[in-house]
């Protein structure tokens, strides 16, 4: 039976699969602080991956649920209302693909893409279709822990100050994702929307493009620096009924970004 296994003697961290007399059981991962409330959802059909995954996860201190198909992971999605979803793409019934188109229709919920597809065009779709990070396999099971860390931290359904904010006659809704200036509900596409939530979250202070690259779209990011200006004229011409008294999308040259605000 094919077993999970971390390179040539379980040290390194490197998932792959090879035969095992003996179950793998977690040994040397240290377990961390319970992560209050932060639910993960992990659809792999392979048993023994599923497994590995969920024990470091658990150790890390996240609430962990498994499905190993994709009907099953979508009654658990909305069953469970997960956090985070760890997505493999080759699934027995629903395809992952499927899965996620779905799981975007009703939801931002973060999901982060374990495949054995790492082709460069497999990437590209999976993150156009909505996936927040895309690993391929074999991976290392430390940083997927801190890839779901990083995408969570920058994920609006955990903002330290969740909500709904109230700038002059823009309004901002954290929890629904939702922008809208005097009433009027605001457009964007799902990236420039994330830079944006972002940007909001932190009134007043200044990120350079890099910044804002590793933050909002990932380590992952291959796109040049120059979509983050592009992205920014584009939330600039959404947010254009804004009243500049009330505040901008501020640009400091040679710096970076600022979401400037002068009337709460």
């Amino acid at each position: 039976m094919n077993r999970p296994f971390f390179g040539k003697d379980l040290r390194d961290g490197r998932l792959g699969t090879v035969a095992l007399t003996k179950p793998w059981r977690g040994r040397g991962i240290k377990r961390g602080k319970p992560v209050v409330g932060k639910r993960i959802l992990i659809v792999e059909d392979e048993v023994g991956i599923s497994r590995v995954l969920k024990a470091y996860l658990v150790k890390a201190g996240y609430e962990v649920v498994q499905a190993f198909d994709g009907d099953e992971a979508l009654r658990q999605f909305t069953a469970c209302a997960p956090d985070l979803v760890l997505l493999d793409l080759m699934l027995p019934g629903k395809d992952g693909w499927s899965l996620l188109k779905e799981i975007r229709k009703q939801s931002s919920c973060p999901v982060m893409v374990l495949t054995a597809l790492g082709q460069p065009k497999q990437k590209i779709a999976g993150l156009n279709q909505g996936a927040d990070d895309y690993i391929t396999k074999p991976f290392n099971g430390e940083e997927v822990v801190a890839r779901v860390q990083a995408v969570l931290r920058r994920s609006p359904r955990i903002l330290e100050n969740p909500g709904t904010r109230q700038y002059g006659s823009l309004k901002i809704d954290f929890h629904a994702h939702t922008v809208s200036v005097k009433g009027v509900p605001l457009s964007f596409i799902p990236r420039d929307l994330s830079l944006f939530l972002f940007l909001a979250r932190h009134p007043n202070q200044t990120f350079s493009r890099e910044q804002l690259i590793t933050e909002v779209w990932g380590l992952d990011y291959k796109g040049s620096e120059r979509a983050v200006d592009l992205a920014v004229k584009r939330i600039r011409k959404a947010l254009r009924h804004w009243p500049a008294t009330e505040g901008e999308i501020k640009t400091f040259r040679g710096v970076g970004y600022q979401f400037c605000v002068y009337q709460e």
